[in-house]
């Protein structure tokens, strides 16, 4: 129960990576928070894991006002904001540089990296002034560690994230914030298939890889926990792969 008492936010938390990350900080005792804009997902989440448990808000990252609005909300809800997890984000539509739309480009750099922005920007600021906390953010493999064709704008969406994880962590540890990133591979949701691919294709494709696997999502929650857990606490900036030794 190393989380008993502590209040958790989960950006994009009603699927995937988040929602494992939801269910994992439960069982540790948290209460945990989903935010998103889908109001369904979220509350079928919830209701999975309990509402003795859980609890969600309603909140779009890109708008300055939303995010400043979910910060408040959780404190005010549940009196405190512990730990904090950025893991919204998209993938958006695949194609070469020349190729892009820009509204395109436009979408991904504002829910991957300005949405890590703004919400890291309210959850450390109640940190800082309510004793401070721990935030994680999710990046990708994709980006600071390696490449992949036809995925500049979500590359360079989740490199900045890197960056501005290192950033932040120096800003704010001496306000007794600790900021660092985890970077996932391809993991068991529908973000890690490629266009018309299957889950069965994508299986025969990561045979390849070191691993021979996808990640579960369970890994990449245990990551986060460790990340955010007071066995990490002085792991300040850092930004951990989690990939099966793709990028190694």
């Amino acid at each position: 129960m190393r989380f008993d008492g502590k209040i958790v936010l989960i950006t994009g938390g009603a699927r995937g990576i988040g929602r494992a990350t939801a269910h994992a900080f439960a069982r540790e005792g948290a209460t945990v928070v989903l935010a998103g804009r889908d109001a369904a997902a979220l509350a079928e989440a919830v209701k999975e894991i309990g509402s003795e448990r859980a609890d969600h808000v309603v909140a779009d990252v890109t708008d300055p006002a939303s995010a400043a609005a979910m910060v408040e909300t959780v404190a005010g809800r549940h009196g405190a904001l512990h730990v904090a997890v950025n893991n919204a984000g998209i993938l958006g539509a695949a194609g070469p540089v020349a190729d892009i739309d820009t509204a395109a480009w436009d979408e991904v750099l504002a829910v991957n990296l300005t949405g890590v922005f703004l919400s890291m920007k309210h959850e450390i600021a109640h940190m800082r002034a309510h004793g401070g906390g721990a935030v994680v953010n999710v990046s990708s493999n994709i980006g600071a560690h390696g490449r992949r064709p036809g995925l500049a704008a979500y590359a360079a969406s989740k490199a900045a994230v890197s960056v501005l994880t290192r950033t932040a962590a120096l800003d704010h540890v001496a306000d007794g914030v600790r900021v660092n990133a985890v970077s996932p591979g391809a993991t068991d949701t529908p973000m890690s298939l490629l266009p018309g691919e299957t889950p069965a294709e994508r299986a025969e494709r990561m045979r390849a890889t070191p691993s021979g696997r996808v990640a579960d999502t369970a890994e990449v929650a245990e990551t986060i926990l460790w990340l955010a857990s007071d066995a990490a606490s002085h792991v300040v900036g850092h930004d951990l792969v989690v990939d099966g030794g793709v990028t190694a």
